[in-house]
């Protein structure tokens, strides 16, 4: 199936709201957007920064759907786990960091959902993910997934597995701030060892100035804290991702 979706290309009839599924016993509340009207899309999945599923990945969702793809916001914490407070998110995010394999069931969880939905390609997907959402949407692909391609905004590059690399079937896109204290140099130089060995279509993208969460307005603007909003950074990002999934999806 060929697919020509513009870079500015609106939906008509996008239709968004929340979703339950399962990963094993466990109930998660996701949030779907996308056109209806029109035939089968390729799909987006969305995961969230450390602080679960809220209105910044909702909304990225529904930014994808006017772009003509279906999104499901993931929820890899579980409904109703939504942190209040960093220290709770700490203790979240480090749950699943420290359990890649219940991270990857998470996922791929949702994963399942889309593929599965009418109004999906299931041979077109792709992935992106912010921070936590970054490290989730890479341990993705590491597994071997049947997906077009994936996106880590300011995500943490590691893994304890990074063999798995030779199992990634799709595009890699990594857009990283350059003054990141949570993800050194050292760690960058390992991802990018990582990848080329597997034999990855990968590509890194490095921010001048910025450093983590250079997407999100609400981390403010002070780069000593070591995560800080980066208006260009937050553009330009946004603008690759694009020319990305216009490739991945070709």
């Amino acid at each position: 199936m060929k697919y020509v979706l513009a870079i500015a290309l609106f939906a008509l009839n996008v239709n968004a709201g929340m979703i339950e599924y399962k990963q094993g016993d466990t109930t998660c509340e996701g949030y779907l957007a996308g056109d209806t009207a029109s035939g089968k899309r390729p799909g987006v999945l969305v995961v969230h920064d450390w602080m679960g599923l809220g209105k910044f990945s909702m909304a990225k969702a529904d930014e994808l759907a006017k772009m003509g793809y279906v999104a499901l916001a993931v929820d890899i914490y579980g409904k109703g786990v939504r942190p209040a407070s960093p220290k709770e998110a700490g203790e979240q995010a480090g749950k699943f960091k420290s359990d890649r394999a219940l991270l990857r069931a998470r996922i791929l969880a949702a994963l399942d959902v889309l593929k599965k939905n009418e109004h999906v390609d299931p041979n077109h997907i792709g992935a992106i993910g912010y921070c936590f959402g970054g490290t989730t949407v890479l341990e993705l692909a590491r597994t071997g997934a049947d997906i077009a391609g994936v996106v880590s905004f300011h995500g943490g590059l590691d893994t304890p597995t990074p063999g798995d690399a030779k199992n990634i079937k799709g595009k890699v896109l990594a857009l990283h701030g350059a003054d990141d204290p949570y993800v050194p140099a050292a760690g960058v130089a390992a991802f990018e060892a990582e990848m080329t060995k597997g034999g990855v279509d990968w590509q890194l993208v490095v921010y001048s100035g910025a450093v983590h969460a250079f997407t999100n307005p609400g981390a403010g603007t002070d780069n000593s804290k070591g995560a800080a909003y980066n208006e260009k950074a937050d553009k330009r990002s946004w603008e690759a991702m694009k020319l990305f999934f216009v490739e991945a999806f070709r």
